[in-house]
């Protein structure tokens, strides 16, 4: 069973405390008898604590950063939404493939981020720009914001906030089972929450530090039961010794436990297993020990944004991997939208 998240270490930037959040997480984790110290900057947190890399990347991952997001200008987060909203970065989970370890690069640690309404404002900005046209906006390009929000209440303040806009929509997604928190939350169904989910094999060997598939599927029926737009994430699709019976499982696991009258409206997103060379580098420096499988020789190479390629299964385990998927989620959840990507 995962516990909450609870830091080990937090930071603090100095105008953290200028906003009523920051003074509140303060004075929340002294009550929790937290070691807490001050930051120049959320981007600048050196010193910690460690011998080696493993152990600072360890440490990384369950310290806390509490700071001001300076850039309100949001990145674009097609093709899920229009805009990635930015409440906070990192994850304390260990995935082995996740590509956060590259994006974050020397700074694995979680940073949430006080200045919420500022941040909702600019989302507002957006959506105005964009009128009539909805906007929808996506809380986890970054993060597990699920993660930590039992913590900060980021999230749910800005699931309510959207539950009065008339143009938002909001979405996440999440490998944890915190959920209750949010159930009373004011969503008016302009939230879709997410759940990432996938065969027994890759959550055991490669999910370290999340919440069991049974735990995920639990909470996904306690959100659906509260109203919210239910939606799965199937990734990465990851090919493995008995493949279509560790995914066939899966689609049987989520049809015993979701209630008939709770599938009106469930998407699917399916994305198969990639890796770029640099992810390959840092994944195999965090977790020397991983059995995930990285061989280029046996994938062929897609050109990607930015110039970075990234390894993809061959035509022929593509198409097989996309036509299983689509089979069980066609005989489990006839009536869901589901879409595949590479």
């Amino acid at each position: 069973m995962i516990k909450p998240f609870v830091p080990q270490l937090v930071y603090i930037e100095p105008r953290a405390l200028e906003y009523p959040r920051g003074v509140e997480l303060k004075e929340k984790f002294e009550k929790m008898g937290l070691e807490i110290r001050e930051t120049t900057s959320h981007n600048q947190v050196r010193n910690i604590p460690g011998k080696n890399h493993l152990q600072q990347y360890r440490t990384a991952k369950s310290t806390l950063v509490v700071g001001v997001r300076k850039t309100l200008e949001f990145d674009t987060s097609k093709p899920s939404a229009e805009y990635a909203i930015p409440l906070a970065t990192g994850c304390m989970g260990h995935c082995h493939y996740c590509y956060l370890q590259t994006t974050m690069g020397s700074k694995p640690y979680i940073r949430t981020y006080v200045n919420v309404d500022e941040i909702l404002e600019q989302a507002q900005t957006y959506m105005e720009e964009r009128a009539p046209q909805v906007t929808r906006f996506e809380a986890s390009c970054t993060s597990d914001i699920v993660g930590i929000d039992h913590l900060t209440h980021s999230l749910k303040s800005t699931i309510e906030f959207f539950g009065q806009t008339d143009m938002g929509r909001l979405r996440f997604v999440t490998k944890f089972h915190h959920v209750d928190h949010l159930l009373d939350a004011k969503h008016n169904g302009k939230t879709r929450f997410r759940f990432s989910i996938n065969a027994d094999f890759v959550i055991k060997n490669f999910e370290p530090g999340t919440s069991a598939l049974d735990q995920r599927i639990e909470a996904a029926v306690k959100v659906a039961k509260a109203g919210y737009p239910l939606g799965f994430i199937v990734a990465p699709i990851y090919i493995h010794e008995n493949w279509q019976e560790g995914y066939k499982n899966l689609f049987e696991k989520l049809d015993a436990s979701i209630p008939s009258d709770l599938r009106n409206d469930i998407t699917f997103e399916m994305i198969q297993h990639r890796f770029t060379k640099p992810a390959k580098r840092v994944i195999q420096k965090n977790y020397p020990k991983t059995k995930l499988e990285l061989n280029e020789e046996e994938r062929r190479y897609k050109w990607g944004r930015y110039g970075i390629g990234k390894y993809i299964y061959q035509k022929d385990q593509e198409q097989e991997l996309r036509e299983t998927l689509e089979d069980y989620v066609d005989h489990y959840f006839p009536s869901a939208k589901v879409e595949y990507f590479t």
